[in-house]
């Protein structure tokens, strides 16, 4: 690999051919593509998965169906429609692996909107026929879901706003139900909603949530969404970083490839979908997804170990002082944790077809010490109030259940409540990134070593502050990181 490149091509359709051969570019004429697919929530995420294993489909196929047209809903997504509409939807995927650095152009995303450029394209883009497939990838935080009554927050002013001005929605569902109706008045057949965000029975939710919002604006509306569209379940994997101006600068100096946005991922991936579309799909099979009936064991497999790992290395991580994920699995003390905690999570999952548990577990830990991936710990404890419940309490209520051990998931929401005082140990600031940042920090600060004010929050811990056993076990480690330090209380842990 030629360091020392110093021709750069700024990356577009025109560019394509003038590119180094280590790149990988499309072969596929972009022009014959059409999107059978609307995607909203176009982040390093979608664009190193979804759109990747789109683009193998349209490489490895005749098939030009499923092209992908992008959808920012918020401010924050105009630098990725100024990177991507400047370089026509292209932009490099950087597979990082310790051994090597592969790049490669996607272009399976042909066209992209920003919702307050243009609201009424975008649900143009959605009523147009040819779009089959509506996919998301919104953040646990956008489905506006209460953890703890599992209902649509009718009074959140994004769902507000869009029962009383149903033509200039701003939130997801406004959209996906203005698109709908617009298809039933137009006598179309409706599309599929895939949603592709880390949730237990994500379709579910996705469903519940939008048939509870569509039945505020229009009862006869819910009816037929509830009986005419389909939302399968499925399992994503891709650890994904956010990019940073240092993976714009790799992307440049090692490929020679000026792109405004480029994205890195690990070399793994994994897709399981719940067979289940109203309008038709791409055939994944022939590019490696996993079509199946049930996709929750898989789901669950994920969630509990990969995310819940992710929250404990976040918010541990974050108290001692490291910044990167690959630096907390350098520390052993951390790293036994994380396995440890793995290993209590194990009873509360199901048989998993075509999985060996251990090996997966044993695949994470080396995903997690990726040193190329440079992961941040900001974005694993992102929105973190949206995530415990969902990736860490349910594994909680079954080992419960099961009389089962509950010491390492204690630790998790433990670290977590600690992290919430907003600073490390060596007393420097932690942001909290959180729709409840306020209540948290608050609670956290007040409650000191005593995790009980935290606890009544019922919207996110439900009834679990009455086992007496799972509450004393979380006081127990937060008064020890209190007194002895996050090093010595692991320290201390793993002599049991």
């Amino acid at each position: 690999m030629n360091t020392h490149r110093t021709a750069v091509t700024k990356l577009n359709e025109q560019s394509l051919p003038h590119l180094p051969d280590t790149v990988q570019i499309p072969k596929y004429d972009r022009h014959q593509v059409t999107n059978g697919i609307v995607h909203i929530g176009v982040g390093g995420f979608h664009r190193a998965h979804q759109a990747l294993y789109l683009d193998n489909y349209l490489h490895q196929t005749s098939d030009r169906h499923w092209g992908v047209c992008g959808i920012g809903l918020l401010e924050y997504d105009k630098k990725m429609r100024d990177a991507l509409q400047s370089q026509n939807c292209l932009y490099t995927l950087v597979e990082r692996s310790p051994e090597s650095d592969r790049a490669r152009v996607i272009g399976a995303i042909t066209k992209y909107l920003f919702a307050p450029d243009d609201r009424q394209a975008v649900i143009n883009a959605m009523v147009d026929p040819k779009c089959r497939i509506v996919s998301l990838t919104i953040t646990e935080a956008g489905y506006y879901y209460i953890e703890g009554t599992g209902e649509l927050d009718v009074n959140h002013p994004t769902i507000q706003h869009d029962v009383q001005y149903p033509n200039e929605p701003i939130g997801v569902f406004g959209f996906l139900t203005a698109a709908l109706s617009q298809r039933l008045q137009a006598g179309y057949k409706p599309f599929t909603v895939l949603s592709c965000d880390n949730l237990q029975g994500n379709g579910k939710i996705a469903q519940k949530m939008l048939i509870s919002f569509a039945q505020l604006q229009d009862p006869e509306l819910a009816h037929w969404i509830a009986e005419n569209v389909t939302f399968p379940n499925n399992m994503v994997d891709r650890i994904t970083p956010a990019t940073t101006p240092a993976d714009v600068e790799m992307v440049r100096t090692q490929f020679g490839i000026e792109d405004g946005f480029p994205v890195v991922a690990e070399p793994f991936l994994q897709w399981v979908i719940e067979d289940n579309f109203c309008a038709g799909r791409p055939d994944w099979e022939s590019v490696g997804v996993q079509m199946t009936d049930d996709v929750h064991p898989y789901e669950m497999m994920k969630i509990r170990l990969l995310n819940a790992s992710h929250l404990l290395i976040g918010c541990l991580g974050t108290l001692v002082g490291y910044t990167y994920v690959h630096d907390v699995m350098a520390d052993p003390l951390i790293r036994q944790a994380v396995d440890r905690l793995m290993n209590e999570v194990t009873p509360t999952l199901q048989p998993v077809p075509g999985i060996d548990l251990d090996d997966y577990k044993k695949t994470l830990i080396e995903r997690f010490a990726n040193p190329k991936i440079r992961d941040q710990l900001p974005r694993l404890c992102l929105y973190s109030s949206a995530k415990i419940p969902k990736f860490l309490l349910g594994s909680v209520r079954d080992a419960l259940n099961q009389n089962g051990a509950v010491e390492y998931m204690s630790l998790a929401i433990a670290a977590w409540f600690r992290y919430l005082k907003g600073q490390d140990e060596q007393g420097n600031p932690i942001p909290i990134d959180d729709a409840m940042a306020d209540v948290l920090t608050q609670r956290a600060n007040t409650g000191g070593s005593d995790p009980h004010s935290l606890f009544e929050l019922t919207e996110i811990f439900g009834d679990l502050s009455q086992s007496s056993h799972f509450v004393k076990t979380v006081a127990k480690h937060l008064q020890n990181f209190d007194q002895l330090g996050v090093k010595e209380t692991l320290a201390q842990l793993m002599q049991h």
